[in-house]
């Protein structure tokens, strides 16, 4: 008997994988979320300072004046273009400049001096991601310039203490290598949710289902082709993508164990295909199923700890996550990708894992026999 149930699920796995093969929307948004979408999310991420415009007025024309400029180099900025005071309010208003540096006349005497000078600094705020990284950047570029340029002058001391930064697991703080990784799991999860529960709806819509109920199979062997077919379809891409996208056309190195990924890629697809079944059987048609995933899959994806860390978050949606599998695979995810995490860091989160997808299994099952009973 157990023979024939896998039998079963087999088969009605791979005509769920022919189904696939015949939907020509559902191929190109594989290809497309696992190829274009990590590279263009790993390149393009927001919060990244890349060719910023920026503008100089330098009323000093001295040599530490000539040092700052020299400083605001690429890829951080583009070369700095040379303005005059008055043309400082109508670049801006156009948009032409992310920033602009003003360096009043007799800068580098003050400085000497110890006059305390003061560097205007203008900021397109609208640009809101670019305006507070490069503050900090063009802060930090102006300072060290004029500390190094005070020590030669004056012949000052080295201060008996220097603070020694050390950036483990990124030590390049290429923001590219987050971005690659991070978006592959985010797409695991939502194609995950979006081909099972399109495949689901597609049966009902095609009236194939009913076609289904006449033959010799049980609801159990129906869900578990589909979300083993979809899982499988799902983890095959997200291997390609992360060895040929991520490692191979990005150069971002992967520090831990790939099969212990997978393994625990395939217990949150266990996870987050059934929750495609639930959303699925509460949906009439694909237009809702789409709203319903809008509703589930945002808030999966920001509060999950991919985008920002949970410990920053109100400490009651940092409990309520603890339900979401995704929750426990970007844990999982960075541990094993960025920091190297073997088993006996992440065994955790694969019980987590197992334990929700069970529940998440064991709910899609008895809505999708409910669909059923009123399909007959």
């Amino acid at each position: 008997m157990k023979q024939q149930h896998i039998r079963n699920i087999t088969q009605l796995g791979i005509k769920e994988l022919y189904s696939l093969l015949r939907d020509p929307i559902m191929l190109v948004l594989i290809v497309y979320a696992f190829s274009f979408s990590i590279y263009t999310a790993a390149t393009a991420i927001p919060e990244t300072l890349h060719k910023a415009p920026i503008a100089v007025i330098d009323e000093d024309h001295s040599p530490l004046s000539e040092r700052i400029v020299d400083a605001l180099y690429p890829p951080y900025f583009m070369p700095p273009t040379r303005i005059a005071l008055s043309e400082l309010d109508a670049r801006m208003d156009a948009g032409l400049d992310t920033f602009a540096l003003y360096i009043p006349a007799s800068f580098q005497r003050d400085v000497l001096a110890r006059r305390s000078p003061t560097i205007q600094l203008s900021v397109d705020a609208t640009r809101m991601s670019q305006a507070f990284t490069g503050s900090g950047h063009i802060q930090a570029i102006v300072l060290d310039q004029i500390n190094e340029f005070v020590r030669r002058e004056r012949a000052v001391s080295i201060p008996p203490v220097e603070l020694v930064l050390r950036a483990r697991f990124n030590p390049e703080l290429n923001k590219s290598w987050f971005g690659g990784a991070m978006q592959i799991i985010n797409n695991i999860t939502m194609l995950s949710i979006v081909l099972t529960g399109a495949a689901l709806i597609r049966e009902r819509e095609h009236g194939t289902l009913e076609h289904l109920l006449v033959m010799p199979v049980s609801p159990f062997e129906i869900m578990a082709s589909k979300v083993l077919a979809m899982a499988a379809v799902v983890l095959v891409a997200s291997a390609f993508s992360l060895n040929v996208v991520v490692r191979g056309l990005m150069g971002v190195p992967i520090e831990g164990s790939l099969p212990l990924f997978f393994f625990g890629a395939a217990l949150h697809l266990f996870a987050t295909t059934s929750l495609g079944i639930v959303l699925a059987t509460l949906a009439r048609s694909m237009p809702q199923f789409g709203m319903l995933l809008l509703m589930v899959l945002l808030p999966l994806q920001m509060l999950s700890g991919g985008s920002t860390p949970r410990e920053s978050m109100p400490e009651l949606v940092q409990f309520v996550m603890l339900a979401a599998p995704n929750t426990h695979f970007v844990l999982l995810s960075h541990g094993i990708l960025y920091r190297g995490a073997g088993l006996e860091v992440v065994w955790p989160q694969l019980i987590s894992l197992t334990v929700i997808g069970s529940i998440l299994f064991t709910f899609s099952l008895a809505r999708f026999r409910k669909t059923l009973a009123a399909a007959e």
